[in-house]
């Protein structure tokens, strides 16, 4: 799984294989430059969702809900789930959360609405859990991981994204229930992995998580492929002859000889006697 936000990269990413297109609530950080998830809108998950939608020919494209917009009751989870499938061309919906969230998990999943949870680091809680930390490190806490992955399952949910805990909690939990597990930052051993599409290409540069291999430096390339096109642009190499239409030839027309006019071509009232 990949997140996009794009036709352009959701057709790159599906070309390439991915096999789940994710529209995150990451985009609040990697596409608007905010310092959290916190204030994307339910309306902005599902103007990317068209868009990645429109790219995908064969992965399956999974909407966040973002943070408040599932929280207040299961209706309210319903009535956003539903959103995001009408509004913004999703194929299933993801929500953070554990057993607190399990009812709003089986009302959507009742409705027909497929659901993707998320458990362990919970980046819409990122204030509450004292910031981007590792989850589930010791007794307790592991526990209350496993009980949150095992309530989603329970609730109906057919996947669960696995963030930052403990590999071997990881293993523990992906051979606890009978549903995919998908890590970010969560080990080898999940059933599948997650990665944001700007730091699988090396483009984001604000933060680079521990987590997070970067594929390739596309971020160096677009700054390099840039400053040739402005270096072009301004010593005028930039466009070429072969980057041009061919050229009109003279714009006018020669004027035909002029010709003298007779009688006949002038109004009588203008004629002299």
């Amino acid at each position: 799984m990949v997140t996009a936000y794009d036709f352009t990269m959701a057709r790159l990413l599906d070309e390439g294989g991915a096999d789940i297109l994710l529209v995150g609530d990451s985009l609040g950080m990697v596409v608007q430059g905010h310092p959290t998830t916190l204030p994307v809108t339910v309306d902005e998950i599902c103007y990317h969702g068209r868009a990645v939608s429109r790219g995908a020919r064969r992965a399956h494209v999974v909407g966040d809900l973002p943070f408040m917009s599932f929280q207040l009751s299961p209706l309210h989870a319903l009535e956003n789930a539903g959103k995001l499938m009408k509004e913004g061309s999703f194929e299933s919906v993801k929500l953070e959360g554990g057993e607190e969230i399990a009812e709003h998990v089986r009302r959507i999943v009742t409705a027909g609405i497929p659901v993707m949870g998320h458990v362990g680091l919970l980046p819409q809680s990122v204030h509450a859990m004292g910031g981007f930390k590792v989850q589930g490190k010791g007794g307790d806490a592991a526990e209350r991981v496993l009980a949150d992955a095992r309530a989603l399952e329970e609730a109906g949910a057919y996947a669960i994204v696995l963030e930052a805990i403990p590999p071997d909690l990881a293993e523990e939990i992906t051979t606890a229930i009978s549903i995919p597990t998908i890590g970010i930052g969560a080990g080898p051993a999940c059933d599948g992995q997650v990665l944001v599409c700007y730091d699988l290409f090396g483009m984001f540069r604000e933060l680079t998580p521990k987590f997070a291999k970067r594929f390739a430096e596309v971020g160096d390339t677009i700054v390099e492929a840039t400053r040739s096109y402005v270096d072009e642009v301004r010593t005028r190499a930039f466009p070429a002859s072969e980057h041009s239409f061919k050229p009109n030839g003279p714009r006018h027309r020669p004027l035909p000889p002029p010709v003298e006019p007779t009688l006949d071509d002038i109004p009588p009232h203008w004629q002299t006697h």
